[in-house]
């Protein structure tokens, strides 16, 4: 009898703890979430003898701090130790690694020796204001304006690069972003990214607006002291994603100055005098028996067909994602069982033939435990776009909280 008691008053406190412990979860004002990696990876890339081994670890905590019903805001945090190969026989990997931005620089290098190194910012660091409907936000953020998934020609402030896979949260950029929302379904975008210097500010406004079941955005605005329009669709076709962005930018127009272009009978990418136009077509379908297609293909009208590893960046100064004039790009997915996911991938620039070719393996070990295995296999000529980056294998665990 005394035990049947003891039990019930112990389930009883824990039912107690339990509800507190949701309440208290309820009324608190912060919020955290985070992960603990650790990456593994070979390479042998051309020009270099020897293979590199690396390790990684990878520690991120992001936080939210509700200080009232209107008011938000946010940091987050990312450290990382290189340890191998890499740090040692690439020159200047500590500046590789480093994220510029024009105002605070809200990182450090900890320690810096042979064969290691540590480093940590914050990439994430945001006050957000709003009331009714209207949301301004200041700060260090990700501004996607894009809707397809590999490149997005109008994500004209923090634009992704899909072969960077250990880097989900995705880049950020310092910007004063204000919205609008005229309705559930439409609204109004500004942001603004300062520059110290005036040639690197951007300005632009997006309406997004959804028609016939698409979500549709027309942009405009200034980037780099030269004008820019466009716009971008999600939606779908016979239950099949159907996406796209068309960016149209001033022509650079400037003279070519780079001696190193004509010695290969090309001129540079700034040298173009016609308005800039980049296109990318994006299409998705997942089958009943989890078999999965991707296809997506970029059009840049200036881009190059050769030696295209010259000019990538200039490209990237320009704002464009690929100095090639067209990429293509094809994925495959399926999952083997619940918990294990396999899918390969490949980028192929059809003018000069590189390309790359990405498989990998993600299995869920426990909750919040996963293994993940990936392999990236560029080949090409010398110069190509694809050619001069070799092959590398990691491997990661990842444990989230």
């Amino acid at each position: 009898m005394i035990s049947r008691i003891l039990f019930m008053k112990t389930k009883l406190i824990i039912i107690l703890l339990f509800t507190a412990k949701i309440s208290f979860a309820q009324l608190s004002p912060f919020e955290y979430n985070g992960y603990a990696k650790y990456l593994f990876s070979t390479s042998k890339i051309p020009r270099i003898d020897d293979r590199l081994n690396d390790n990684l670890i990878h520690l991120r905590l992001n936080t939210k701090w509700y200080a009232t019903e209107s008011l938000t805001a946010a940091l987050e945090i990312r450290f990382r130790a290189f340890y191998g190969e890499s740090v040692e026989r690439i020159p200047n990997f500590s500046e590789l690694i480093q994220t510029k931005h024009d105002f605070a620089e809200l990182d450090a290098i900890l320690w810096e020796s042979e064969k290691s190194l540590g480093y940590i910012e914050a990439d994430r660091l945001w006050i957000e204001y709003i009331k009714d409907n209207l949301q301004a936000t200041l700060g260090r953020q990700r501004v996607a304006w894009g809707t397809c998934w590999v490149w997005n020609p109008t994500d004209l402030f923090n634009p992704k690069n899909v072969l960077n896979f250990d880097y989900e949260e995705l880049p950020a950029t310092d910007a004063i972003r204000v919205q609008y929302y005229t309705s559930p379904v439409t609204k109004l975008d500004f942001t603004y990214q300062p520059a110290k210097n005036p040639e690197n500010q951007i300005l632009a406004g997006l309406w997004s607006l959804n028609e016939s079941d698409y979500d549709i955005n027309l942009i405009a605005g200034m980037r780099f002291k030269k004008w820019l329009t466009g716009f971008s669709w999600a939606g779908d076709i016979l239950d099949a994603g159907f996406r796209g962005e068309i960016l149209v930018s001033q022509a650079p127009n400037e003279p070519d100055t780079n001696s190193i272009y004509g010695q290969f009978g090309q001129s540079s990418l700034s040298s173009w005098d016609k308005p800039l136009v980049s296109i990318a077509l994006s299409g998705d379908y997942t089958f009943q028996n989890t078999f999965y297609i991707h296809t997506e293909i970029l059009y840049n009208n200036n881009g190059k067909s050769s030696n295209t590893l010259l000019f990538q960046e200039e490209a990237l100064l320009l704002g464009m994602l690929s100095a090639a004039r067209l990429s293509i790009y094809q994925e495959f997915a399926y999952d083997i069982t619940p918990l294990l996911r396999s899918i390969i991938y490949g980028i192929f620039n059809p003018d000069d033939k590189s390309f790359v070719v990405v498989p990998s393996l993600s299995y869920s070990i426990i909750t919040n435990l996963d293994l993940y295995l990936i392999c990236l296999f560029f080949d090409g000529e010398p110069l190509t776009q694809y050619g001069e980056y070799g092959t590398s294998f990691y491997a990661r665990i990842k444990y989230s909280f």
